[in-house]
């Protein structure tokens, strides 16, 4: 996450959708009293304790909004990106399988065993993007939904609203795959609709 006081923004970064692309971009125009938190390329805490034990910085407005107050909260700029759940899943996957190969091997029976079998929901990487981007009633409080899908459009348009100049972003922490519906099967494609369905319906998605 980044909160901007310079530019009054908060970035809510959601896992595998690019946005360490974006958050380099963004680290060109952090004020002395911007703070950043990450855990991946670039190691930054922010300034709360109880926060800052969170070993990454995929962080909810909710999370850190009893530390930046709610005048902060409600009048910054909210902002992430989101991209759709048949996609992701396919990232997720093969990112955390890279080590043992095993998506690249067999990535079909690879996406169940993680998906019927282990299913770690308690995974931020996993979890339905919706989760980092609700408030206490369940209400998605952004401002501004990128996608990954028009990912530089999407960013020319945050960075035009928050005063700052654009540019093309890089290309940081990325694969390249085939089409993500290669992957899937009729059992795949019910499973994945099963566990990120409110995605699919809050950010108008398909297969």
């Amino acid at each position: 996450m980044i909160v901007s006081h310079q530019h009054r923004y908060i970035f809510v970064p959601m896992p595998k959708t690019g946005t360490h692309s974006v958050r380099q971009a963004l680290r060109e125009h952090l004020g002395p009293d911007d703070i950043e938190q990450v855990g991946l390329f670039v190691n930054k805490r922010f300034p709360f304790d109880d926060i800052a034990r969170i070993k990454h910085g995929h962080l909810s407005v909710r999370q850190v909004r009893p530390y930046l107050g709610d005048e902060v909260a409600d009048a910054y700029f909210k902002f992430t990106f989101v991209r759709n759940p048949f996609d992701r899943f396919v990232s997720y996957c093969s990112f955390m399988t890279r080590q043992t190969g095993a998506f690249d091997r067999d990535p079909k029976g690879t996406m169940r065993r993680i998906l019927f079998e282990a299913r770690p929901l308690d995974h931020v990487h996993f979890q339905p993007q919706y989760t980092l981007l609700v408030n206490d009633a369940g209400d998605v409080e952004m401002d501004y939904l990128g996608r990954v899908e028009t990912m530089q459009a999407s960013y020319d348009a945050i960075c035009e609203r928050v005063g700052i100049p654009s540019r093309a972003l890089d290309r940081v922490n990325s694969s390249r795959r085939g089409h993500y519906r290669e992957y899937y099967d009729a059992d795949l494609v019910d499973g994945v609709a099963a566990l990120y369905r409110r995605d699919l319906e809050l950010f108008d998605y398909q297969f």
